[in-house]
């Protein structure tokens, strides 16, 4: 594809996002949740999302619209799996910083300390020679 097609097929992604958010905003939100009923504020935090997750938003809001929408039961899977990944990374991330502290190098400690000079031909010697011309 042509960049002229990808800058097509995102303007028509975009345009359908907004189209699909101002569904939400105006009509779904307050159908698909009590809390969101007058809150206008809110809704408009949701645009920018609507707009790029167009395709999710339109087939649950659908499904909620039908009264298809199985409620909180659709959420109970990732929750379990939340816990389990929880569980890991707190098992995980003090391994790895401890694995990272144990085996870190701290560089030479026997070599004494050497005091590097300035390179031939700069700084004060030319500047010196510069000035005596």
């Amino acid at each position: 594809m042509t960049a002229g097609a990808w800058l097509l097929l995102g303007e028509v992604w975009v345009w359908i996002g907004l189209a699909v958010a101002a569904v939400l905003v105006l009509w779904g939100a307050g159908a698909a949740e009590e809390n969101a009923r007058g809150a206008w504020a809110f809704r408009l935090l949701l645009v920018p999302g609507a707009v790029l997750l167009w395709p999710l938003v339109a087939l649950r809001l659908g499904a909620r619209l039908r009264g298809e929408a199985p409620g909180l039961a659709a959420h109970r899977p990732p929750r379990r799996a939340q816990d389990g990944a929880a569980l890991l990374l707190a098992l995980f991330v003090p391994t790895a910083l401890g694995t990272a502290m144990a085996i870190r190098q701290d560089g030479p400690r026997h070599a004494a300390a050497v005091l590097l000079e300035a390179p031939e031909g700069s700084g004060e010697a030319s500047g010196e020679a510069g000035a005596s011309e």
